[in-house]
């Protein structure tokens, strides 16, 4: 089966806070020397996730995930003609790759990542 989930991320108003519930609650770990203004997520199992501050013009925090996509040109051209909404272009990802995320016709956050 295609398109699996490759990543998800925590959009959240108070990353510390957020940090520590979940360390507790799950017993998540979360590498913030490497990446202070994406903390990495390891559940133990992938795929892995980050947590980010909510910026402003967000409706609301969430929790969003990504899937595997070959072409997020392609992908969010499929979406869109299908009744979909781009939320995020297509942006570069450091280290390669690109994402985007599109809200589906019930208005549900979906996320598309390409890798390199």
């Amino acid at each position: 089966m295609g398109n699996p989930i490759s990543h998800w991320e925590l959009m959240v108003n108070d990353v510390a806070k957020s940090i520590t519930f979940y360390s507790i609650v799950f017993d998540w770990e979360f590498d913030v020397d490497s990446h202070p203004d994406y903390p990495l997520i390891s559940t133990g199992k992938e795929p892995g996730g980050g947590v980010f501050a909510k910026p402003a013009q967000a409706p609301m925090c969430s929790l969003n995930t990504y899937f595997d996509v070959e072409d997020v040109d392609a992908t969010l051209a499929k979406a869109t003609a299908a009744g979909a909404s781009v939320i995020a272009p297509k942006t570069a990802m450091p280290g390669g790759g690109h994402w985007a995320m599109f809200a589906d016709p019930d208005g549900i956050p979906v996320g598309i990542m390409q890798t390199e």
